[in-house]
Formats: structure tokens, sequence, C-alpha cells
């Protein structure tokens, strides 16, 4: 019989066990019953989000957040939290302004893409106070596939020859079959997966339109799924096309009724993202005292997603930016 013989390895560690048989042993005794899991945001965080939990979040960049239950992460102060920054970009903001992680799997994190680097961000892993393990987009993808797979990793041929592998928690090893080298990424088993989808039912059945990214993987992974969706329906109207389901209900722990809860993110073919929003948000972080201050208004002091959308346009601001997502 021949090894998969480990020859090297990044530098920095992991956060969480890739033992396929740790993973089985809790997801042994995860219900799969049939039963309704709505609640509101304050509940599901409250049961699902602990202190020291490894958090990953859906969607991609400031497509398809879950903003609603970021927010509550914060209002609840939640704290010493391991992430996965895949992609992640104002969810990334909104936990640093609460000062919430202490460990990130970082593939992409600092940057909001076209629109310039997050000051609060840069600041924040710049302290050194929240340890950092380096990774790609793809990596985080293919730890979360190999979790979802049930397999403690999978081989690739990305990262070689990077720094990025340096800095990562992966390890170069010998094909048993062929004798060359590949980089086998480490399953990744979150605590808890908070997921934005168009629609899904009260059991957790969700449809996603468009690019789902890895968010099939990640529900599959994650320990605990809290979905928040633009709107609940009825199971029989999930049963009339079940192929549509993109999350199962067996998956799901909470599910939470939020229109327009990607704000100021986008919700493809619903609503745009509020870019001027985002720019002011941008602007803020330059002053930590002003950033502060701004983070007490807009998370901290608003007991509810919908007094925070409110406070920044309520509905009239929602039909100018689904007028642009129709637009584009």
């Amino acid at each position: 019989m021949v090894s998969v013989k480990s020859v090297s390895q990044g530098k920095n560690r992991l956060f969480t066990s890739p033992d396929p048989d740790d993973a089985r042993e809790f997801f042994k005794s995860k219900s799969r019953a049939l039963n309704s899991k709505v609640m509101n945001t304050g509940e599901a965080v409250a049961s699902f989000v602990k202190d020291g939990d490894y958090l990953a979040v859906g969607g991609f960049g400031t497509n398809r957040i879950p903003t609603a239950v970021l927010h509550e992460i914060v209002r609840q102060g939640k704290k010493d939290l391991g992430f996965a920054g895949h992609t992640s970009t104002h969810d990334f903001q909104i936990l640093i302004a609460g000062d919430c992680l202490s460990r990130v799997d970082a593939a992409y994190i600092i940057g909001l893409e076209a629109r310039g680097l997050s000051p609060a961000a840069r600041r924040a892993v710049e302290s050194g106070n929240i340890e950092m393990t380096e990774w790609t987009n793809a990596s985080l993808s293919w730890r979360l596939k190999a979790a979802s797979m049930g397999v403690s990793f999978l081989p690739a041929r990305n990262l070689f020859g990077t720094t990025t592998f340096i800095y990562s928690g992966a390890r170069k090893i010998k094909c048993p079959f062929t004798n060359k080298d590949f980089v086998a990424l480490p399953a990744l088993w979150p605590d808890v997966a908070v997921i934005h989808v168009h629609e899904c039912d009260e059991y957790g059945n969700a449809r996603i339109s468009g690019v789902s990214v890895s968010d099939q993987e990640l529900a599959n992974a994650a320990k605990r799924v809290i979905l928040t969706t633009e709107k609940i329906i009825s199971n029989e109207e999930i049963r009339k096309s079940p192929e549509s389901t993109s999350i199962p209900y067996w998956c799901v722990d909470a599910v939470i009724e939020v229109p327009y809860g990607s704000y100021p993110g986008n919700m493809p073919g619903l609503y745009f993202s509020d870019e001027a929003y985002l720019k002011n948000w941008m602007e803020k972080e330059k002053d930590e005292t002003v950033h502060r201050e701004f983070i007490r208004e807009q998370i901290l002091e608003t007991d509810s997603f919908d007094a925070y959308l409110n406070l920044n346009g309520g509905l009239d601001r929602m039909k100018v930016l689904r007028a642009e997502e129709l637009l584009t």
C-alpha cells in the first residue's frame, strides 16, 4: 500500500479540525425532522452563534450578503469569532466594526472590489490583534467542498510557487498514483453559516436565483445554518419544482424572513447595491471616532432591520435600487 506522504506545509495554523469523524459525531445528532424553523434574528443569533464559534457567510463580495444577522451579531456583542474570509467585503466591515473577530482564514477581506480598500478592515488586520491564515478564494471553496463530501482534504494544484502557500495551513503531498506533487486543502466545517436567499419555505428548503457561489457546499459543511430570506413561500410551492431547491431543509436550523435583507448589498434580480451608502461608510471609516459614532447610529441603536432600512431611505430608497437592478 502506497502512503500519501507530506513533504512540506504552510506555516500558519488551522482554526478548525479537518477530521471527518469529529464532524460526523456532530451531524449524527442533528435532527432531520420536518419542523418549522421560523424565528427572528435575535432568537437565531442567541441560539446558534456563540462566543468563540467559527463563522462563515454566504454570498460573494457585496452580493447576497445576510446583513440583518451580521448586524444582530454586532448588537449582541459576540466575540472571539473565527471567520472564513471568502471574498468578504461589507460583511467583514460589519464584523470588524463590532470587534467580533479573533482569527480569520483570509482570501479577500480588505478591499471592496472597485470601491477601494476599507480603512477600518486594514487597521484591524495591521493591528496584529487578529490571527491570520492565508488562502485563495478557490482554496476556501474547495475546503468547504471537502467538508461537504465528508473527507478530510481535497488535492489541488493551486498555491504552488506563491507566498500564499507559505502563510497558509495547507500541505504539499505526493500523489500515491503518479508521485506528482499536489497541495492538500484541509476540510472546513464552520460552526455556523449565515446565508441570504431569494426564497425558502418554513422548513428551510431554499432557492437561490443566479450564481450560488459556494453556498451549497457551505450549507452542507456548516454545523448550524441560519437562513435569511427575501420571502417565505409555501412547501407546496417548493414541491412544484424541487429541482429549484438550492439548499435542502435538513441543513438548516433557522429561517428568518427579511425583505431587502442584503442591503446595502446587491440581491440579484431584486435590487442593486447602494453604492452611495457604501461610499459613505468607507468615508466614515477614515476617522475612528466618526466611524464609532456611525456604527452606534446605524447598528447598535437600531432595534430591527426595518429600523435600519428606514434610517437609510426606507421603501422609497429600495424602489430606486430595484429599478437600478432591473436596468442592469
